[in-house]
């Protein structure tokens, strides 16, 4: 038995359990002794005895010890609150950096290399808090992928194998029976009539209520560079690059549901899995908003705020470049002002999407902005140099963007690129990098959301007052900036979620 398991109080799972609590879904997976099944909190199946028990906190400890996955209530639709269940920091940041597709460029070795610590450590570290070693949390993130897709979509044996990350159809076969029981094709045939065929794929992204689809949409809507994003009709749009697919996806949030519905058209079905773990980043869906709510309702200066509109989340991000262009054409300008300059510069320098019917086009990259002469979309000589010489660092060094151990070592690696100062890394840092207790204290937006008959609080008096908010100054921070919204807000269609 996994020594996570101690960590989990038996008696309060249990009752969880019994009484299908939804809050707890996501938080731990029962697996049952009796019939080698390992099941979520909410699934409809009759309740075993306490006796025949274990309480996982992840899907990857029970693949571990070998339980098959529920075909009623389909693990893989828990939401992904892992990151927020009070693990380690690094253990955290590894859960993601796994989803991106960090372990398959490298295995333990690189992915214990970004996170700054050993391979044995890191190891020891996922065995205490995840009750799974790494590469078993990557075998049943690939597994329970694919059960998804062949839930969900139309494709084909061969194209569902290569978009879970498996080798070939034959390995998928034999991993997908080891796991469930049966072959791939079995369930196929079990859920055919529920599987409709259509433009793209379109998949479910589960997450924990409440969310505030309202003000995720309204952040993003001020901030859609046209020709590369639209929001309209309740729904997001953009058009992507990701490695060498191309495609465009459409999200939206159903009436009532616990899930948003994300359709998506890519030219390399393999990207797949890639997409959505960067849809679940742009969308924060693996955040625990009850207990981030929680935490920033015992703060006197936002309890009325997060009263008004729970479950608020930090817009992330597709692409960390695109995230840092657009954070240095922000500089000392409005949002509005730095979305045109960003329109221009994807008219001036982005490729059409291809076999796109519309004017959609996919943001210039790093290899495009080096050498450009940026000057003539109305930057200043300085901005535009600053810009050329933020894609060069990027060129030299791909990976000069990702986040490293630390938040603060983070905003110091990105502070010390030209022209990038502290506010614009911890902007970065808070959306493409998902440092949840980023916060860019310079921000005259924060300042003006704090400001009192006394004047606005300095700098340095806002990074006082933010100290009892953290770990989630980001979330802070969102909920003061969305003040100017609160009128708008207060008249766009609120979900019961």
């Amino acid at each position: 038995m996994p020594r996570a398991q101690s960590t989990l109080d038996r008696e309060v799972c249990y009752r969880a359990l019994r009484t299908r609590d939804s809050r707890f879904d996501g938080h731990f997976y029962t697996a049952v002794v009796s019939t080698g099944i390992f099941c979520r909190p909410v699934c409809p199946a009759r309740t075993p005895k306490l006796e025949n028990c274990l309480f996982l906190p992840s899907a990857g400890a029970a693949h571990q010890l070998g339980f098959r996955p529920c075909l009623r209530c389909r693990p893989e639709l828990a939401p992904g609150v892992a990151g927020w269940r009070g693990t380690v920091n690094t253990v955290s940041r590894a859960l993601s950096l796994i989803g991106n597709g960090e372990f398959e460029a490298g295995g333990i070795d690189h992915l214990a290399e970004r996170l700054g610590v050993g391979a044995r450590q890191l190891r020891r570290l996922f065995d205490r808090h995840v009750g799974a070693s790494p590469v078993s949390v990557v075998q049943a993130q690939r597994i329970l992928f694919a059960n998804k897709l062949l839930a969900e979509t139309s494709l084909n044996m061969t194209e569902i194998a290569l978009a879970a990350g498996f080798g070939s159809v034959r390995r998928f076969n034999h991993v997908f029976a080891r796991s469930y029981g049966r072959p791939p094709s079995a369930l196929r045939r079990a859920r055919h009539a529920q599987v409709a065929a259509g433009s793209g794929v379109t998949l479910k992204l589960p997450f924990s209520p409440p969310y505030d689809w309202a003000s995720m949409l309204a952040f993003l809507a001020t901030r859609a560079i046209p020709g590369v994003e639209l929001v309209e009709h309740e729904r997001y749009r953009r058009s992507f690059a990701l490695d060498a697919a191309t495609g465009s996806v459409e999200v939206w949030l159903p009436a009532q549901q616990r899930h948003l519905l994300a359709r998506i058209e890519t030219s390399d079905i393999a990207a797949l899995s890639g997409i959505v773990a960067r849809l679940r980043s742009v969308f924060d869906l693996d955040a625990d908003s009850v207990a981030i709510d929680a935490h920033l309702m015992r703060q006197p200066s936002l309890a009325a705020r997060v009263r008004v509109r729970p479950g608020i989340r930090v817009p992330g991000a597709w692409d960390a470049f695109e995230i840092a262009v657009r954070a240095v054409l922000g500089q000392q300008v409005s949002v509005k002002a730095a979305t045109t300059l960003a329109s221009r510069l994807v008219l001036a320098f982005g490729r059409p999407l291809p076999g796109a019917s519309d004017a959609r086009r996919l943001f210039p990259t790093p290899q495009q902005l080096a050498k450009a002469d940026l000057t003539g979309i109305g930057l200043t000589r300085a901005r535009a140099t600053s810009l050329n010489a933020l894609a060069g660092s990027v060129v030299a060094d791909p990976a000069l963007l990702r986040g490293s151990a630390t938040l603060d070592e983070t905003v110091a690696k990105l502070a010390a690129l030209p022209g990038l100062g502290a506010w614009t890394a911890q902007y970065i840092a808070m959306r493409a990098m998902r440092e949840p207790d980023a916060f860019p204290a310079s921000d005259l937006g924060l300042m003006r959301a704090l400001e009192t008959a006394q004047g606005r609080p300095s700098a340095a008096t806002l990074t006082r007052l933010a100290e009892p908010w953290r770990p989630w100054r980001a979330y802070a921070a969102l909920r003061l900036w969305m003040q100017a919204d609160f009128q708008l807000l207060a008249t766009a269609p609120r979900t019961g979620l």
